[in-house]
């Protein structure tokens, strides 16, 4: 073997040595930023429930309080009143109700976030997308705890919780925080560029509280009007919840539709605040 073939395969070794080691070092610095990433996210996801919190004694009661007074005022309403004939109407509420607030409420509280978090924004150096987040986790947090109020009611009515409760609950709670996360994280964004966003999704959640079927079923749907209930971006996911809950049925027909509605939000929700993101400190 020649001398310049000796240094050739030398040097092809030296090479693959550096881009290993090269490829380590940025493999284990992703690796550390990923788990400064969550550690970060939960100490302000815990900062969000202690302030949430703050000198209320009965706080796991006032998280559940809201929607249970929602299900009875619509179950006077649409059940005694209006008599609708849906059997079980008070669990077929509230089984579509906790996972409504969940959205509803991490959306509502996403648009003031940055304005709320501008002088951390502004001192400190840190992914901003980990504030969002913690608002989005503190909610699911609430309604992972709401998940014993239903299997009580289901009880009193002569059900049980059913074992796909097991494997189809954080499959569905994955979907919705990647739903959930990517339009808090748009709003949140484009809130602080257009500060009537913040007015402006209060309208716009009334309007899909009801074009959603949480207090009806998507059987009372015409027929030519049930294909835009894939178009709807929470809809499937409710009345996957639903299924789930009420049933122990994984409707995995609706549960690929939400999938495909998350993933588009959240990377549209991401795209944008990446976009912007640079411009934060400025606007703030």
């Amino acid at each position: 073997m020649t001398e310049f073939s000796k240094q050739s395969i030398w040097r092809a070794r030296h090479e693959r040595h550096l881009f290993g080691s090269k490829f380590a070092a940025l493999v284990l610095n992703d690796a550390n930023q990923l788990s400064r990433y969550i550690e970060l996210t939960l100490v302000l996801t815990k900062k969000e429930i202690k302030v949430r919190y703050k000198s209320y004694l009965l706080g796991y009661v006032w998280s559940i309080a809201n929607p249970l007074a929602f299900a009875f005022v619509f179950y006077v309403v649409f059940q005694v009143i209006m008599k609708i004939q849906i059997e079980n109407y008070v669990i077929f509420l509230i089984s579509g109700l906790f996972p409504w607030q969940w959205f509803s409420n991490s959306v509502n509280t996403s648009t003031a976030t940055f304005l709320g978090n501008a002088s951390l924004i502004k001192k400190i150096k840190f992914p901003r997308s980990s504030v969002v987040l913690a608002v989005v986790l503190q909610d699911a947090a609430h309604f992972a705890l709401s998940l014993p109020v239903v299997a009580v009611f289901l009880l009193a009515y002569g059900k049980s919780p059913a074992l796909a409760w097991l494997w189809g609950i954080p499959i569905l709670m994955f979907v919705q925080l990647l739903l959930t996360f990517g339009a808090a994280l748009f709003l949140a964004t484009v809130n602080l560029f257009f500060r009537d966003m913040e007015r402006l999704v209060a309208v716009i959640m009334v309007f899909v509280f009801y074009f959603t079927p949480v207090l009806y079923s998507e059987n009372l749907i015409p027929d030519k009007f049930v294909g835009f209930l894939t178009l709807h971006p929470v809809a499937p996911l409710i009345i996957s919840w639903r299924s789930l809950l009420l049933n122990g049925v994984m409707n995995f027909e609706y549960v690929k539709i939400a999938l495909v509605h998350a993933a588009a939000i959240f990377f549209i929700g991401y795209w944008v605040y990446r976009k912007l993101s640079w411009r934060f400190a400025e606007v703030l």
